[in-house]
């Protein structure tokens, strides 16, 4: 990536003026240069340069998340590093709890993907996605270690991991909005959108945020 002659010398200039009071065998370096960046915590970020977005240690990453967390989360990130705009994306996480409540968010967009590390009847915990390959293993499909369950928690007055569904075999069985709001939208998005000012109660209740609308 290319960066701005003007930035190439301050940087150089700081870097040299750094790196003459630190020990001689430290020395700092430039790792990049972007046009907006967002730091969640040190290995936590996203940055943007030309439009292109970059993600270190957040769900987007992860597979073991649903789409519709990681799509929220995406959408939260770009209103943010693209549009400069953080009530773009509260409206963003406040539309997508909207639409599953609603039970409008398509079936493929809710399903978590979960790698066994073992065999299903070696786990002594009952996981979500252990219960699942329990399910799938009555059906007579084989699993084992390094199987990659794909299921769908669905409703019901059950724990949670009895809920689990395999989505091969889910049936006529609705999703259940409250466990994606508060287990996978919710936590992909509040760790972003709580770093500039908004808290879970003013997403749901619809409460204005005031320290940070016009930080961009």
């Amino acid at each position: 990536m290319s960066i701005p002659k003007i930035i190439e010398e301050q940087v150089t200039e700081l870097l040299s003026s750094i790196n003459h009071d630190l020990p001689e065998d430290m020395e700092l370096e430039l790792e990049g240069y972007y046009d907006r960046g967002f730091f969640v915590s040190k290995k936590r970020y996203a940055v943007i340069y030309e439009g292109e977005i970059t993600v270190k240690g957040l769900e987007l990453v992860r597979r073991d998340w649903a789409p519709v967390a990681k799509n929220t989360q995406h959408d939260v990130l770009e209103a943010i590093l693209k549009d400069a705009s953080p009530t773009k994306a509260k409206k963003v996480v406040k539309n997508v709890i909207k639409e599953l409540n609603s039970g409008n968010v398509p079936m493929e967009d809710l399903v978590i993907h979960t790698k066994l590390t073992k065999k299903p009847e070696n786990y002594k915990q009952n996981a979500p996605h252990v219960l699942a390959a329990e399910k799938l293993r009555l059906h007579g499909q084989k699993v084992t270690s390094g199987t990659i369950i794909r299921y769908v928690i669905t409703k019901g007055n059950e724990p949670i991991s009895k809920r689990a569904e395999p989505v091969e075999y889910i049936g006529d069985k609705e999703y259940d909005p409250e466990y994606y709001i508060q287990n996978q939208v919710l936590p992909a998005t509040l760790r972003i959108l709580e770093s500039i000012g908004y808290s879970e109660e003013q997403i749901m209740n619809n409460e204005r945020q005031t320290s940070l609308d016009s930080f961009f």
